[in-house]
């Protein structure tokens, strides 16, 4: 198998089912995105690097998995008090979960669905999940039923062979019903995680689903989330990226009823060498429905920040209200941003809006709080705090946001994102 999937070639040649064959043709014929695709222009896969990719081993190292999920919730006592569902290299671990009551909850591996929005015949990512996806998480909540909060924590645990994973996950809602949702996304050593999730939002139902990137900093991180949203329901997302050498958090959401709602929104602060991609597509394809994003970036050292972000108005969708701001703060000479937010309207009664800022620390604001006997470390803290914090500020689950702030603080001695 030649170019970049030869480094999966000896789990690609295994592959038996029909979805799957049809992923791995798919695959053959497009292989993995370069940045000659336009989707990937600003994303090179040049981290995975050329060794090869075996999948996880049969058993893990129960001690270190225990060790990694407690810090994870040491974070915040309120996440360690939380209903979750943990993945260890991609599979189930019972014995390190707790499973709600007011949750139906499956897995893949005992009855493999791939459903229908993710779209392996056009993007190279979800055909390689397709093609090798072993587990995940399987949320369901009937209609009517405020299910409360459940975290999905997936570790990996890197070692001395490159390993790569391919959960895929569902989460569906009935009508009226509520979940709010806690991905964590943590780990140590190398590894390639690339999960699928497909989220059926139903009628007047909500989903509130906070995406926290904390993986090791060997990880390559490539995630794809496919949410289909009917009349009247909400799906409200936030994603943010701290961790990894590389990581793309891609949300593809899709407006299939009037007055539908999608928030998504996100933050990344990225440092060293590390490089976050934030690309999204939302698609209006019903009428009088609103569409909101916020992403927020702080860049240092030698980071590369990429945002990716499109509005698309089908003609049926009059009376769309989208809104799509991306904002970057670089802490150093050498850090960058790529920007392409997108509007494609083919309606004609619409409003929408879109927009991109770069800039550094304002030096006014500095010499304002240096004057005022604020030493200078304090002082970019408190400016990079107050940037952030208007992102944070948009994670309606007031858990979560204490969540988000608590690992901020954790992480860069933020005094809760207050200025």
């Amino acid at each position: 198998m030649p170019g970049p999937l030869a480094l999966f070639a000896d789990r690609l040649n295994g592959v038996a089912g029909a979805e799957r064959h049809a992923a791995l043709g798919a695959l053959a014929r497009t292989g993995l995105p370069s940045r000659r695709t336009e989707a990937w222009k600003y994303t090179a896969l040049r981290a995975l690097g050329t060794a090869s990719f075996a999948a996880p081993a049969a058993g893990y190292d129960t001690a270190r998995a225990q060790a990694l999920l407690d810090h994870v919730l040491a974070t915040h006592e309120s996440l360690a008090t939380l209903a979750r569902v943990v993945l260890v290299n991609g599979t189930h671990a019972p014995e390190l979960s707790h499973v709600p009551d007011t949750l139906q909850v499956g897995f893949f591996n005992q009855s493999p669905t791939f459903g229908v929005q993710a779209a392996p015949d056009r993007d190279p990512l979800v055909a390689l999940n397709t093609a090798l996806a072993e587990d995940g998480v399987m949320l369901s909540v009937a209609a009517g039923v405020k299910a409360g909060q459940v975290a999905v924590i997936s570790l990996g645990l890197g070692g001395e062979q490159a390993m790569s994973y391919h959960p895929r996950h569902a989460i569906s809602l009935g009508a009226g019903a509520s979940l709010s949702v806690l991905s964590v996304h943590a780990g140590e050593g190398a590894y390639f995680h690339n999960p699928v999730t497909d989220i059926h939002v139903g009628e007047s139902a909500e989903l509130r689903h906070v995406t926290l990137q904390l993986e090791g900093v060997e990880a390559v991180s490539l995630g794809t989330v496919y949410a289909d949203i009917a009349g009247h329901g909400v799906y409200d997302s936030f994603a943010l990226g701290l961790g990894g050498a590389l990581a793309r958090h891609e949300v593809h959401a899709r407006l299939a009823a009037p007055h539908a709602l999608v928030h998504v929104n996100g933050a990344q602060r990225l440092g060293g060498r590390q490089v976050g991609d934030m690309t999204s597509v939302i698609t209006h394809a019903a009428s009088d429905c609103v569409s909101r994003q916020t992403v927020r970036n702080v860049l240092d050292g030698h980071a590369r920040g990429v945002f990716q972000g499109k509005v698309l108005v089908e003609r049926v969708a009059q009376k769309t209200d989208g809104y799509q701001m991306n904002q970057a703060l670089l802490l150093s000479p050498d850090a960058e941003i790529d920007a392409k937010p997108e509007l494609e309207i083919y309606a004609d009664d619409v409003k929408c809006s879109h927009g991109a800022t770069v800039g550094a620390l304002d030096d006014d604001q500095l010499f304002y709080l240096r004057s005022r006997g604020v030493p200078e470390i304090q002082a970019r803290q408190i400016l990079i705090d107050a940037f952030l914090d208007e992102a944070l500020a948009l994670v309606t689950d007031e858990t979560a946001q204490d969540i988000c702030r608590a690992i901020m603080t954790e992480r860069f001695g933020q005094k809760g994102g207050q200025a």
